[in-house]
């Protein structure tokens, strides 16, 4: 029976590494707004011998998250890992300067597309697959208040989740990687030393280990 890996977040950083990672053991759905990007990782996938599919999607676009969920259910009747990478990563600002617009967007890409996301995944999971969240403890700290108050709140419903399945699966997973030179970290520190950051290749390669997968 094929192994299959939903990834939100995939067109680069560390969703690129985990499908890369994950390919030669799981079909790929890939799921990103960047659609180069996804064929991009596609051609990856497949000069290894992997196979994926691609969903060039807005995680926050309740009807396109409605279609995957059903399509991959009706394809591959369940699933065994979802790998949720994607994230909005808003300018810094101070919390007394921070754009209106700015924070709705985090509040939707990081807070609501993920609770969304948890209750049409967790029954393709069922009670045998994986869930793994991403944690980045930004919360609190100079300038990062729309970003790190917004990823707090997505890894606390990730918790929450976590904590309510011990018993009865999924298992839920929340993961802390190492900084990595990804597009989002030169955003937030442009100009900053990259050599001592770690590769995504790397931190996937770690975190799958981790989770024995």
């Amino acid at each position: 029976m094929t192994q299959t890996a939903l990834i939100t977040g995939a067109s680069r950083g560390l969703g690129a590494a985990l499908a890369r990672a994950l390919a030669p053991t799981h079909h790929i759905i890939a799921v990103a707004k960047t659609t180069g990007a996804l064929e991009e990782l596609d051609d990856q996938i497949k000069a290894a011998g992997g196979a994926a599919t691609l969903a060039p999607m807005d995680i926050t676009n309740d009807a396109a998250m409605q279609t995957l969920c059903r399509g991959i259910h009706d394809r591959w009747g369940a699933l065994n890992m979802w790998m949720h990478t994607a994230v909005h990563a808003a300018p810094l600002a101070p919390a007394s300067m921070i754009d209106a617009k700015d924070m709705a967007k985090s509040v939707a890409g990081n807070v609501t597309a993920t609770a969304t996301l948890i209750t049409y995944v967790a029954p393709l999971l069922g009670t045998e697959g994986t869930a793994v969240f991403f944690d980045d403890p930004k919360a609190g700290a100079t300038f990062y208040g729309s970003y790190g108050a917004t990823k707090a709140a997505q890894i606390a419903l990730a918790r929450s989740w976590k904590a309510e399945t011990v018993k009865t699966g999924p298992r839920v997973h929340i993961a802390t990687p190492n900084a990595m030179p990804t597009a989002t970290r030169a955003r937030f520190h442009p100009g900053e030393d990259r050599s001592p950051l770690a590769d995504p290749q790397t931190e996937a390669v770690r975190i799958l280990a981790e989770l024995g997968a």
